[in-house]
């Protein structure tokens, strides 16, 4: 039995398209990341999965219940974290962790040994209402509440936007220790370098599922030659690389610029074509294609 099983789901709102046509599975015990930017569907996907939107076609199953006639078995048995910090924010961060554990049957006591390790950090200030926390420490309490009922999967929809690169990396290794525990995972991001954290992604873009493999599966399918460049004159030189006759795409990348070819060239041909056009200290080297790169492809076809 898998975790999570979507056979061709579809879901509108009007004439948008949120979600197209989409298929995945998802194991037990496994982290997958769904990976796409602001408006890529994934959140409704999300929300069908979490039993709270209704699919126009397709189905889907959690845990082997149904997600339109057995939503109150999954409910039970899932953690769900939304991308907006929905949990109560006049209440201290100890009475929404209590009022959590309560909906559920349980208490605090009881689960203790599953939210400690994220908890603690929060115990000093388990009086402080949790509008007044910082973006790294609602994102701890929402987690804390999506697990204090001992959900058998979690659903965390891009629950590291806007918090810190420290912060991002801590929730990643509790995600870690929590996959250890063998609870399954399905996370969403917009960020392309949480993509390598996963055991598996898929990609995902205007509704549809792009590719569904591993990091390095997917890494080691991209077949394009890729070159990083650089000069002087970063935003002139994107410009002056997209009139290049063998340039099939250039896009910023850190401080570099990735330039796939139609072709494969060498890097003298690029740096004479642009010592051509004027610019100045010019490098360029080959690279290795990443997540990010293999999404652009796939966006290209």
């Amino acid at each position: 039995m898998q975790a999570i099983a979507v056979q061709n789901i579809h879901k509108s709102y009007g004439k948008v398209q949120a979600v197209d046509n989409v298929s995945l599975e998802v194991r037990p015990g496994e982290l997958f990341g769904l990976i796409g930017p602001d408006g890529a569907g994934k959140t409704t996907l999300f929300r069908i999965i979490a039993t709270l939107l209704l699919p126009d076609q397709g189905s889907a199953t959690v845990l082997g219940f149904d997600a339109v006639k057995d939503y109150a078995q999954i409910r039970r048995r899932i953690g769900y974290m939304p991308g907006r910090f929905s949990l109560y924010q006049d209440l201290t961060v100890q009475e929404n962790l209590e009022f959590f554990a309560a909906i559920f049957g349980t208490t605090i006591r009881e689960n203790y040994h599953l939210v400690k390790e994220i908890y603690s950090q929060l115990e000093p200030f388990k009086n402080r209402r949790a509008g007044a926390l910082s973006g790294g420490m609602k994102q701890k309490l929402a987690l804390s509440c999506a697990l204090i009922h001992q959900p058998e999967l979690l659903l965390l929809d891009e629950p590291t936007t806007g918090v810190d690169a420290v912060s991002r990396k801590e929730f990643w290794d509790m995600l870690s220790r929590l996959k250890a525990l063998g609870i399954s995972i399905l996370v969403s991001t917009a960020y392309m370098d949480e993509a390598d954290l996963c055991d598996r992604i898929a990609l995902m873009q205007h509704g549809k599922i792009l590719s569904v493999n591993t990091p390095r599966g997917l890494v080691e399918s991209y077949e394009k030659p890729l070159l990083a460049v650089r000069t002087a004159g970063m935003y002139r030189l994107i410009q002056d690389l997209r009139e290049f006759s063998l340039t099939d795409t250039a896009f910023p990348f850190g401080e570099y610029l990735h330039l796939t070819t139609r072709r494969r060239v060498g890097e003298e041909e690029v740096v004479d074509f642009l010592t051509r056009k004027g610019h100045e200290n010019i490098e360029v080297k080959r690279a290795e294609a990443t997540v990010e790169d293999c999404f652009m492809a796939l966006m290209q076809e």
